[in-house]
């Protein structure tokens, strides 16, 4: 059986953008995570060694937003790669970024990048 975790609107300061400033200054970015895992045996035995620890995960996507990128997409690339390294056992993803006030003179809620596998 394979099932999601999800980590929704994980709000994070760090610093990525194109442009120098974006990376001086930095700015207020949301990470959503859907992880498919199979947690039949959590399911059964209640043990978390047989699911994937969110909180673990969330400091996986904590260390990977500290380093500064100019693109969203490198960033996700990382993510993606630190998360199946740490839990080998997700079979599929979809992650998102959203840049919360990029510098663009534009009314928007965010903008954001996204890769599902």
């Amino acid at each position: 059986m394979e099932c999601r975790v999800e980590i929704n609107g994980l709000r994070l300061f760090a610093r990525h953008g194109v442009m120098e400033q974006e990376r001086v200054v930095g700015n207020l970015f949301e990470v959503s995570a859907s992880l498919g895992y199979p947690f039949g045996q959590a399911m059964t035995d209640d043990d978390i060694a047989g699911t994937l620890n969110y909180a673990e995960a969330v400091e996986v996507i904590k260390e990977q937003m500290a380093i500064p990128s100019k693109t969203l997409e490198n960033v996700l690339f990382r993510l993606k790669t630190a998360l199946s390294d740490r839990f080998p056992l997700i079979s599929s993803g979809t992650l998102r970024i959203a840049k919360i006030t990029p510098p663009i003179s534009a009314e928007l809620r965010d903008v954001a990048v996204k890769i599902s596998w």
